[in-house]
């Protein structure tokens, strides 16, 4: 039986290769409902829920071409200081929000500031890393 199309609410706990968890549903108190298949979540958790039967629980480790991709580079993109309000209280490894002509606003980390520039790495902060997902399939809805 496929779950494509249809409403599901999962709960999972998401955690990298050395074990540390950067996600969980249960930390929240409630599942996660979204339609499956639908592509509003990364391909490899939509395909590992796809055939979930309610009360199943699998474990799955997906490599960044099933998650949020590889690195890429020219995602990593220098500014001039003087375009940057606040550079010099930007810390490294923090995240704000850059906007681009009329665009809505998208996350960048602060990589590194220097007299001239501030460079910016637009790239999702799990791209390039494997990631294991604990996955619990709570409820199906047609």
């Amino acid at each position: 039986m496929s779950n494509e199309g249809k409403k599901v609410k999962t709960h999972y706990k998401g955690t990298l290769d050395d074990g540390a968890q950067f996600d969980s549903s249960y930390d929240r108190g409630e599942p996660l409902e979204f339609t499956c298949m639908a592509g509003q979540m990364i391909p490899g958790f939509d395909k590992a829920v796809c055939d979930m039967e309610v009360g199943e629980t699998k474990t799955v480790r997906l490599e960044p071409a099933e998650a949020y991709g590889e690195h890429n580079p020219a995602l990593v993109q220098k500014m001039p200081r003087s375009n940057v309000p606040n550079a010099d209280q930007l810390p490294i490894g923090q995240t704000i929000y850059l906007r681009s002509g009329s665009s809505a606003p998208f996350p960048a980390r602060v990589v590194e500031v220097t007299d001239d520039s501030v460079s910016f790495d637009m790239n999702h902060e799990l791209a390039g890393q494997a990631l294991t997902f604990e996955i619990t399939l709570v409820e199906v809805a047609d």
